[in-house]
């Protein structure tokens, strides 16, 4: 997943990827002798190099060359899981500048209203390994949801659920955590669910098959990919190398 073995790239692109400036930019900086290469002063920015080994620095700084981002994000609620959106906030616009010009985008989607763990990323032969359906990688969520979750109920997840468009759902593992009343009298069920596959709105639409509601909804792992308890809501950070392990080899599976 490193991206190394490819051959030399022009100076002024690879700077440009990771956001050190235009190429009309860089080209001024060149002339300038701000960018060095093994040591060497380089006024052309159109060399080659191979940004894996050989050191190159701008404006005094060393850089890491890299292709490829992989970040574990804990969506809030209210944002979209897209790269643009006219209307709200996307997942992208929580991120800082040095990882936005990678261009990353979501792995799969979380409902507007959903939050917890996101992937992104903008290796595309990883996303589509772990997105294919025939992967059936397991996704599993917590969730508050109106109305008493009951050992039928865990049943019928676990056999599969007809949604409201006929679909039977495979087969899901549904665990129930704890009941309490609310002030209307109404019982909340606080459950967690894991799923092998993503239907739209696939988690909600499962409890209402059953006559109940989901009103908090957050996604806690993907694989074996965990969310991390220490990623406040709205934060994010790179994954581990043990993490990039975990979702490498469940893309390969």
């Amino acid at each position: 997943m490193s991206g190394k073995g490819r051959t030399t790239q022009r100076l002024d692109k690879v700077l440009s990827n990771l956001g050190f400036g235009s190429r009309a930019e860089l080209k001024k900086k060149a002339k300038q002798g701000s960018i060095v290469v093994n040591g060497t002063v380089t006024k052309d920015p159109g060399k080659h190099v191979d940004p894996y080994t050989d050191i190159i620095e701008f404006e005094g700084e060393t850089i890491q060359y890299r292709e490829y981002v992989y970040l574990m994000l804990h969506k809030p609620p209210g944002v979209v899981s897209a790269t643009e959106d006219l209307r709200d906030r996307t997942v992208l616009d929580l991120l800082d500048a040095e990882y936005r010009v990678f261009e990353p985008f979501p792995v799969g989607r979380l409902d507007k209203d959903t939050e917890g763990l996101l992937l992104l990323t903008n290796d595309g032969k990883l996303a589509h390994e772990l997105l294919s359906p025939r992967k059936h990688i397991p996704k599993t969520y917590e969730a508050t949801v109106e109305g008493r979750v009951d050992e039928e109920d865990v049943r019928r997840f676990a056999a599969g659920v007809t949604l409201d468009d006929g679909y039977v759902t495979l087969p899901g593992e549904l665990l129930i955590h704890s009941h309490e009343e609310r002030g209307d009298g109404v019982t909340l069920s606080r459950i967690s669910l894991t799923i092998h596959e993503g239907k739209f709105h696939q988690v909600k639409r499962m409890f209402e098959a059953v006559g109940k509601k989901v009103v908090y909804l957050k996604r806690i792992s993907m694989g074996e990919l965990r969310l991390d308890e220490n990623l406040e809501i709205g934060t994010y950070r790179e994954l581990t190398e043990q993490e990039l392990a975990l979702i490498g080899r469940a893309g390969s599976e």
